[in-house]
């Protein structure tokens, strides 16, 4: 679906009152992966790839008991770690990156997970969607916005983009939402994606956005 043509005024506009309408449907939106530290939240990030939130919740516990630390992630054999990890899926994969990962950490920041998006993705099997889910949650810095499945379709389907490439979707959202926002943002679409706005199957009927969303008009009766 192309964007909606309207002034750039509008569509900040009317972002805002998308935004506003979210917060209200969903006060309690927040990160679905359950962590203590930011590396928790990197591990589970990394472990999310093709793989449920609730799966990967599932499985850390236990990992992160049986490997406290990112020392413990560097020293720890390959095999031990699929093991561990095996319920996520693609975990030989996985593995091997978060013993990568580890090891970059503790030998080119001093042990500590990075604070900006340019270090983060230099970790290996870090891309720029899990340095953003970390810095906003976990440093609580707003450097650029998570664009996951659900962000990508709504945010097609609401018009503030008609890119599919994640990167170019992120650059107009950042042109149309503070950067203040961009972390609660994503929970808030995500939310809704998941609980109105399905691939398959979009509740339009039931939906609290209809009257700021041109997909309905376009694509239903």
């Amino acid at each position: 679906m192309s964007t909606i043509k309207e002034s750039s005024k509008s569509k900040i506009n009317r972002a805002s009152l998308v935004l506003e309408t979210l917060r209200y449907l969903y006060p309690n939106a927040k990160c679905a992966l359950t962590f203590r530290t930011p590396w928790e939240l990197l591990v589970a990030t990394v472990l999310s790839a093709q793989c449920t939130d609730k799966r990967v919740n599932e499985v850390t516990p236990t990992l992160f008991q049986r490997l406290p630390t990112i020392e413990s992630f560097a020293t720890v054999s390959q095999q031990e770690l699929e093991s561990l990890i095996r319920p996520t899926g693609f975990f030989r994969n996985k593995a091997k990156n978060l013993r990568a990962c580890a090891e970059a950490i503790l030998k080119n920041f001093a042990g500590q997970v990075p604070r900006t998006i340019k270090d983060l993705t230099s970790l290996p099997g870090v891309g720029r969607k899990t340095a953003n889910v970390i810095l906003g949650n976990a440093f609580g810095i707003n450097e650029g916005m998570v664009v996951d499945t659900h962000i990508a379709r709504l945010s097609n389907r609401l018009g503030f983009t008609s890119h599919s490439h994640p990167e170019k979707i992120e650059r107009d959202l950042m042109l149309i939402f503070p950067p203040h926002t961009w972390t609660d943002l994503s929970h808030l679409l995500i939310s809704h994606g998941r609980a109105i706005c399905s691939a398959r199957k979009p509740r339009c009927n039931l939906c609290q956005l209809a009257h700021l969303c041109p997909y309905p008009q376009k694509n239903t009766k």
